[in-house]
């Protein structure tokens, strides 16, 4: 059973905090948001059967009006149609609504943060070289220590 009426108070907008590839920061606005709250499969006590306490938070980047260009083609480059994110882990529908945007809020900041650099190879130095072949010879010499002793 879902149902997407809004019981309670008006929540807040989204706040993403600044960070790589968003120095800003994003703030994404209530109204661009759609809540939807059905029963939670977790903890609930006597209520368990009877409070919409599971939240799903959903977003559509392609639709909002927030993004620049660079920063939409970055999360459709990673992500495809609308984000959702979803919260049963909490008792109160309250506290699952906030936890539902604090997700959305680090869903987000990691889809628009840059590709880590490519790693640069490197080569192994000259005394690194010597050691391993130098323990290499070591080795051998031991092995062929192992035989038999003919007189």
């Amino acid at each position: 059973m879902v149902r997407s009426a809004e019981p309670g108070p008006p929540m807040k907008d989204v706040h993403v905090q600044p960070g790589p590839g968003l120095p800003e920061g994003l703030v994404i606005p209530d109204s661009e948001l759609v809540e939807r709250f059905s029963r939670s499969p977790g903890p609930g006590g006597q209520s368990v059967n009877t409070t919409d306490s599971r939240v799903e938070l959903e977003w559509d980047p392609a639709s909002s009006g927030v993004l620049d260009e660079a920063q939409l083609a970055r999360i459709r480059s990673r992500s495809t149609g609308p984000i959702v994110v979803v919260s049963h882990e909490q008792r109160s529908q309250h506290r699952n609504r906030m936890a539902a945007r604090e997700r959305l809020a680090m869903r987000v900041r990691d889809l628009l943060a840059p590709p880590p650099p490519a790693r640069r190879p490197t080569r192994p130095t000259r005394g690194s070289k010597e050691r391993r072949l130098d323990a290499k010879r070591q080795r051998g010499q031991t092995k062929q220590l192992r035989g038999r002793v003919q007189d």
